[in-house]
């Protein structure tokens, strides 16, 4: 029996209430994420790590970020980027797919009815 593919565009991503995030006058999105745990106090105490990193991302990552709102699907996001940013038109969806892939990775996002909201 074949494995049955996850159709992405139906999920509805929302950003997860471990990182805070913010947007610059220029609508450029710094998310802040926290480490915590035995591992992350190690690293911080013994080799100067940072508790909180501050990832930068870039035009077209900052406006899909602040499109998720937690009732918009990707298909809906992938739409108003369409509008955006017209001359992505030709790998929109495989690039938004693997970018809320990496979103998710990352424990930026949760997709609503599939993963746990995190603490």
């Amino acid at each position: 029996m074949a494995k049955q593919q996850e159709n992405y565009l139906e999920y509805i991503p929302v950003v997860s209430p471990k990182n805070s995030w913010n947007a610059d006058e220029n609508g450029k999105v710094t998310v802040h994420m926290v480490h915590k745990g035995f591992y992350a106090a190690i690293a911080q105490k013994f080799f100067g790590r940072p508790s909180v990193s501050h990832i930068d991302l870039d035009d077209q990552g900052s406006f899909v970020f602040q499109q998720i709102d937690g009732c918009r699907t990707i298909g809906d996001i992938a739409e108003l980027v369409k509008e955006k940013f017209p001359e992505e038109d030709a790998v929109l969806y495989g690039r938004l797919i693997k970018y809320m892939q990496i979103l998710r990775n990352n424990k930026f996002v949760y997709f609503q009815g599939k993963d746990k909201m995190p603490k």
